[in-house]
C-alpha cells in the first residue's frame, strides 16, 4: 500500500491548493451531471419507437438548450475568476525567496538576508538514502517557515524553466531577463516535492524542487547557522 500511495500527488499544504482542489471537484460534479443527462437522452432516443411526422420545429426546447448551458457556464466561470484573483494577489510577505533556473539545477537566494544563497542539485541514484525518493531528492533543500506568507521571485539564466510545487498550488515560469512572482502560505510542516514543468533541455526531468516546511523557531535557528 505504501508503494501505491507514493505514486499519487501529495495532499494540499496551502490554502490556495485547497481552493484549487475544491474548484476541481465543483467542476467535475457539473461535468458528471451533464454527461449523465446527455447519455440518458441518447439512450432514450436509440431505444424508443415514437414517431411524430407532424413535428417540424420546437422553439421551446431550443430556447432551453441554449439558455441552460449558458447558466451552467456561469457556475464554472464565477468560481474560476475568484480563484484567478486569489492566485494573482500578492499579500504582505514575511519572507522573500528568489529562485533562478539553470540547465539543469536551481539556485536560491534569501533576499531578506545577507549572503544566503545556494545551488540545489538532484541527488544521483547511487547516492540516495533508503528514505529518499529517486529523481526527487536534492542536496540542498529550500527551508521555509510554516504559517508565514512567502513571496517567491522566479527567473532563469539560460532558457525558460518553470518552478512548480503541486502541493502548494504554485507554478511560475522562469524566463531569462524577466522576474515573475507569486505568493503562498504553507499550513503544515513536511517535505513537498516538485519539478521543472517546462521542457528546458536534455536533462529537463533532473532538476527537482524540495521544500522543507518547519516551524518559525526552527527556521530562525537554521537561518542563523547559514
Amino acid at each position: 500500500m505504501s508503494t501505491w500511495s507514493n505514486l499519487n500527488l501529495q495532499n494540499s499544504a496551502s490554502p490556495l491548493m485547497e481552493q484549487l482542489t475544491f474548484f476541481h471537484d465543483h467542476t467535475l460534479l457539473i461535468l458528471i451531471m451533464i454527461t449523465t443527462l446527455v447519455s440518458y437522452m441518447m439512450i432514450m432516443l436509440f431505444f424508443n419507437s415514437y414517431v411524430n411526422r407532424l413535428l417540424l420545429h420546437g422553439q421551446t426546447i431550443e430556447m432551453i438548450w441554449t439558455i441552460l448551458p449558458a447558466i451552467v457556464l456561469l457556475f464554472i466561470a464565477f468560481p474560476s475568476l475568484r480563484l484567478l484573483y486569489l492566485l494573482d494577489e500578492i499579500y504582505e510577505p514575511s519572507i522573500t525567496l528568489k529562485s533562478i533556473g539553470h540547465q539543469w539545477y536551481w539556485s536560491y537566494e534569501y533576499s531578506d538576508f545577507t549572503n544566503i544563497e545556494f545551488d540545489s542539485y538532484m541527488v544521483p541514484t547511487n547516492e540516495l538514502s533508503p528514505e529518499n525518493f529517486r529523481l526527487l531528492e536534492v542536496d540542498n533543500r529550500v527551508v521555509l517557515p510554516m504559517n508565514s506568507q512567502v513571496r517567491i521571485l522566479v527567473t532563469a539564466a539560460d532558457v525558460i524553466h518553470s518552478w512548480t510545487v503541486p502541493a502548494l498550488g504554485v507554478k511560475v515560469d522562469g524566463t531569462p531577463g524577466r522576474l515573475n512572482q507569486t505568493n503562498f502560505l504553507i499550513n503544515r510542516p513536511g517535505l513537498f516535492y516538485g519539478q521543472c514543468s517546462e521542457i528546458c533541455g536534455a536533462n529537463h526531468s533532473f532538476m527537482p524542487i524540495v521544500i522543507e516546511s518547519v516551524p518559525i523557531n526552527y527556521f530562525i535557528k537554521w537561518i542563523t547557522t547559514q
